[in-house]
């Protein structure tokens, strides 16, 4: 199933993002953040590729009953407008899982853990309160599914990744921290435990990490970045 979960200048701001990192590695300015997560420069950068173009394949899982198809073509998830692929359209609404959103990032977040075993139980515990939290603000949208204001996955991320990673004096993997409880507490507290509430939104396709999340588990990972160098 390939379809954007947003629109195409939402994706130019993304890459502009990606180009300004590449910049920065250039300048040699987060080069030991990407070493110290385990990946190197340039393979970080293409696990942030993956994340773009992998933004537009999801992976159906199973089906559930859907409610009545909403009327626009669009749906407003706090300002930004996403089309609803109604090209996937059937009676059922189809919950699958975002490759960019979700898979990816997920691979990241384990073997970022892998390098840096001693951030194992402060990402487990930042992880908790980024679900707590995202769970708090996640709202359901018809025709989308789950939407989620991009900036509050990245900034509790990072508020809660600084007090652990100084509480548990393991400062030094703040940016691993902020990066595996953004991703997994988001999918987690904005996605799978609201996956319940998905049959009443006339839906086509409920992505898991897809159109509603994806903008926020991807501005995870700059902010992770940024505090590499805090």
């Amino acid at each position: 199933m390939v379809f954007a979960p947003f629109f195409f200048i939402y994706l130019l701001i993304c890459l502009g993002f990606v180009i300004g990192l590449l910049l920065l590695l250039q300048m040699q300015l987060i080069s030991s953040a990407f070493l110290i997560l385990g990946l190197s420069p340039r393979l970080a950068i293409l696990a942030l590729l993956l994340s773009l173009i992998g933004s537009y394949v999801n992976i159906p899982l199973y089906t559930v009953e859907s409610g009545p198809a909403p009327d626009s073509a669009t749906a407003d998830n706090f300002g930004l407008a996403y089309t609803i692929p109604f090209e996937y359209g059937v009676p059922r609404t189809t919950v699958a899982i975002n490759i960019g959103g979700a898979l990816v990032p997920l691979v990241v977040s384990g073997y970022a853990l892998l390098k840096a075993p001693a951030a194992f139980l402060p990402s487990a515990l930042a992880t908790t309160i980024v679900a707590i939290v995202t769970h708090l603000f996640a709202r359901p949208l018809r025709g989308l599914g789950i939407a989620l204001p991009m900036f509050i996955p990245p900034l509790i991320a990072a508020v809660a990744a600084l007090f652990l990673g100084r509480a548990m004096r393991v400062a030094r993997s703040t940016h691993v921290i902020a990066y595996v409880s953004g991703v997994v507490g988001t999918l987690i507290g904005a996605d799978l435990t609201n996956l319940h509430r998905i049959a009443d939104l006339g839906a086509p396709v409920a992505s898991i990490g897809g159109a509603g999340t994806f903008d926020g588990v991807f501005l995870t990972g700059i902010v992770a970045v940024l505090l590499a160098r805090y």
